[in-house]
């Protein structure tokens, strides 16, 4: 750094498919407008650019078009790089890698080592999805309606050994922190505070009645926010796995089926919202905690997972929906014990609804009367005073599973060994010394064969122990390419590009010195799941030593923006066509008519995409920035149509005839102190709208900006000066589109003989003295009838606006022959006459 200022800009970077969209020269556009405008204010900026190589579309490439997913990556890269420079986006290409480098993905491998390290990885079984079509592990985003996204293969449960990151050991702390992340959209903090899902609430054990088994054990543990609710309780329910379903499914044919059943549904917690809540009776009772002459039945229920708290939860049908549907079910009791307000405690019933807002507790012994926070804490205190429960705290996170059976991926750096000595069960850390681990290069993709290639590869999982050296065998998942999203700002802050792979991640110091990002952009759609990882990530990072960033912040900044859209379009066949091919509502290519449809996020599947090399070709690359920046807030979605991208280019052409049109010998950097008349309106005007200019790029309101640029334009060419004030306001204007339209402004600049380059010149700063205005315009009501206006001077005092006011020839009109009562002068607001 040199000034002391940094700022760090940055957008989310692309998956490099082949093509940029639309949707990412705004993107793209948006952090450079803030990049060139940070740096014209004297900031040292960082502004880089890389890929976010890894992932399923090469390897499904592969399969498809029989290429191999390095050369396809890599070729798309440089079809993506080029018109993005074309665009003149402001990126620091020398710093520019993709996470399919060697060099980027032995560094991932040597972090992953360093977590292993600080326990923050581990292996266990787990239930995982499973596309069987596929073979592989699929994220919970990745299943739709209970089906892979890709294969359509209706997915399982199964049980895998996979490698997990210890999220959970951040879960307070990522919680918590949100509080701090004052510049991060408020619907981004809530999506991650409700995913985090921390809550409070009472962990107790139910005790089985006498005729449970040796195999039941002593009782049911369960957790519950609700525990205000627990007179209400009318079952148990427990989760397809849990043991004691699992040991009782071992001679209960039905358990058993139930269980395999349970199994189709998918892992996710929408897969088990959405499906028909069902059970199946386990035959055994437990004794209600505070009153142990009732007993309640034990269901296993396809709605409980056994990842979250215990995997067992009491069901109070009246103030639960789900609870209630599942009672309905299988007709059991629906007791309601908080009465609304308004209600009878004699009458109120719950019908097909459950109530689940405020009210008082009833039917409910010593919590009768209280509110539902007061009884919601009183019963965990009577809990804990009666030694028969416990205050806990629980999250809806779960620790991130990381294991993916694919090839394209960074590999985990483990070995297997048969000596349960080596490692931890025989997994033993590859030597950080001995990395990377390389992907091999001759492997074959089989769409008849599906699955991970480098399970079938003759000889690459074959390695010696590096503790034993015994034979052994590497591990063959890949690591989820959401851990290469999730450390790649540092990488770029640390000064790492391409090149041989170095001994460490980055340069804790140079990294250090530039993070947290200053401001970050990207798609609302990674709001959750990105940005945890990524907080995780740095605060992993932090506590091995790797990075110096104390509140473990990655991104100071955050702002996510609207989408691209355009209108579709269908021919008579019913055939999806590009807006290129359609002219006049007829098919360019056939002839037959269209059918314009919705307008909707671009997309290649729907065909209305517009490719934004065609517009640079067409119409110029600062037109395509200028039109996705200027016609919407930016967090809002922006319509593409040909009548705006026509707009934009009429805007450019006009600001290049007037500079064109004006003596070149005049300064850009001209300040017109002495000006009168038209001249000094126009300096009073370009200063104001430099105001206006700035605070909309601070406010990230880009529309503001571009909307007050327009009428700078239209002001410099209404006065028709031709001196210093008019080179002034023409420097400023040239000065705040460069950040917009960086093409056009360096000509225009050059064409005023500006020094050096725009891109190099000072943000114009508005003169406080001209914002302040000499006069203002006060309206004049007469009987609280609008009738006039009178322009006065700005400290003009009330004998001076009643005069001119009473002197305006439609007051006097107005005001007839009626007699005036009164002349009520509210200062810079408003003249009243009152008149009869």
């Amino acid at each position: 750094l040199k000034s002391g200022k940094k700022f760090y800009a940055l957008e989310m970077f692309p998956y490099p498919s082949g093509r940029i969209h639309m949707g990412h020269v705004r993107n793209y556009a948006m952090g450079d407008v803030v990049a060139r405008y940070k740096k014209a204010q004297g900031f040292d900026v960082l502004h880089p650019m890389g890929w976010d190589a890894f992932g399923m579309p090469a390897e499904n490439a592969a399969m498809e078009k029989g290429v191999h997913p390095k050369g396809w990556t890599y070729d798309n890269i440089d079809a993506m790089r080029a018109p993005m420079k074309r665009l003149g986006f402001a990126l620091d290409w020398t710093r520019e890698f993709a996470t399919c480098d060697l060099a980027y993905y032995k560094q991932q491998q040597a972090i992953f080592l360093a977590f292993m390290k600080n326990d923050l990885v581990y292996r266990k079984k787990a239930k995982v999805n499973w596309d069987p079509v596929d073979m592989t592990v699929l994220a919970n985003e990745q299943v739709i309606d209970g089906k892979g996204w890709r294969s359509g293969a209706v997915v399982e449960q199964k049980e895998l050994d996979q490698w997990f990151f210890k999220i959970t050991h951040y879960a307070d702390e990522l919680s918590d922190s949100l509080d701090t992340l004052d510049r991060w959209p408020e619907k981004v903090r809530t999506m991650q505070k409700n995913w985090i899902g921390r809550s409070e609430g009472l962990e107790f054990r139910f005790e089985c009645t006498s005729d449970a088994t040796s195999q039941d054990g002593n009782g049911i543990d369960v957790y519950t926010t609700r525990p205000d609710t627990i007179y209400g309780a009318s079952f148990v329910a427990l989760a397809a796995d849990h043991p004691l379903i699992v040991a009782r499914a071992k001679d209960n044919t039905a358990l058993a089926a139930f269980r395999e059943e349970c199994n189709q549904l998918g892992t996710t917690a929408e897969a088990v919202e959405k499906a028909e809540k069902k059970g199946v009776d386990t035959g055994l009772r437990v004794k209600h905690p505070l009153d142990t002459s009732i007993t309640l039945p034990v269901y296993a229920a396809n709605f409980v997972l056994m990842g979250y708290g215990t995997g067992a939860v009491f069901g109070c049908p009246a103030h639960d929906q789900r609870d209630l549907d599942f009672a309905r079910k299988y007709d059991l009791s629906v007791t309601p014990v908080v009465l609304p307000a308004g209600e009878d405690a004699a009458t109120f019933k719950i019908e097909n609804e459950a109530y689940v807002g405020p009210g008082t507790l009833f039917n409910s012994h010593a919590f009768n009367g209280m509110d539902v926070q007061t009884a919601l804490s009183a019963a965990i205190d009577l809990f804990e005073a009666k030694k028969i429960g416990t205050r806990t705290v629980q999250y809806r996170l779960r620790d991130w599973g990381v294991s993916r059976q694919r090839y394209w991926g960074a590999p985990i750096p483990i070995i297997y060994c048969e000596d349960k000595n080596c490692g931890d069960q025989g997994a033993v850390p590859v030597p950080v010394t001995d990395l990377p681990v390389e992907l091999p290069q001759d492997v074959v993709f089989d769409v008849d064969n599906p699955g991970n290639p480098l399970e079938r590869h003759a000889t690459w999982k074959h390695v010696n122990c590096p503790s034993c050296g015994n034979p052994a065998r590497r591990e063959c998942d890949t690591l989820d390419t959401f851990a290469d999203s999730s450390w790649y700002f540092a990488r770029f802050a640390g000064g790492a590009g391409n090149g041989e792979p170095s001994d460490v991640p980055f340069d804790k110091a140079e990294a250090s010195s530039w993070l947290p990002v200053d401001q970050y952009i990207g798609g609302v759609e990674h709001a959750v799941l990105h940005l945890l990882y990524a907080r995780f990530f740095t605060r992993g990072l932090r506590d091995c030593g790797l990075l110096d960033l104390p509140s473990g912040e990655p991104f100071s900044g955050l702002f996510t923006q609207g989408m691209v859209t355009h209108a579709t379009f269908k021919n008579e066949d019913g055939v999806w066509v590009e807006p290129s091919d359609v002219e006049d509502n007829k098919q360019i290519s056939t002839g037959q008519n269209i059918v314009t449809g919705d307008v909707i996020k671009m997309s290649k599947s729907k065909k209305n995409v517009v490719d934004p090399n065609e517009i640079i070709a067409g119409y110029g690359a600062d037109v395509a920035r200028w039109f996705v920046l200027s016609d919407s807030p930016p967090e809002r979605d922006v319509e593409w149509t040909e009548s705006g991208v026509i707009g934009a280019w009429r805007f450019a052409n006009k600001v290049y005839d007037i500079v064109t049109d004006t003596d070149a010998h005049l300064s850009p950097m001209s300040t017109a102190t002495n000006a009168q008349g038209d001249a000094l309106e126009l300096r009073r005007f370009a200063h104001k709208v430099t105001a206006r200019v700035t605070a909309g790029i601070e406010a990230f309101r880009f529309n503001t900006s571009v909307a007050a640029i327009y009428e700078l334009t239209n002001a410099v060419r209404k006065y028709s000066v031709n001196d210093a004030a008019r080179a002034e306001s023409l420097g400023m204007l040239i000065r705040m589109i460069a950040p917009f339209m960086p093409h056009l402004s360096e000509e225009c600049w050059a064409h005023m003989a500006g020094e050096g380059l725009v891109c190099q010149a000072v943000w114009p700063v508005a003169d406080e003295a001209l914002l302040v205005e000499d006069t203002i315009t006060l309206p004049i009501q007469v009987n609280g009838k609008r009738r006039s206006e009178v322009a006065v001077a700005a400290n003009a005092d009330k004998d001076s606006c009643e005069a001119l006011a009473m002197a305006d020839a439609q007051v006097i009109a107005a005001i007839g022959d009626k007699t005036v009562r009164k002349v009520i002068v509210v200062p810079g607001r408003i003249i009243n006459i009152v008149a009869n």
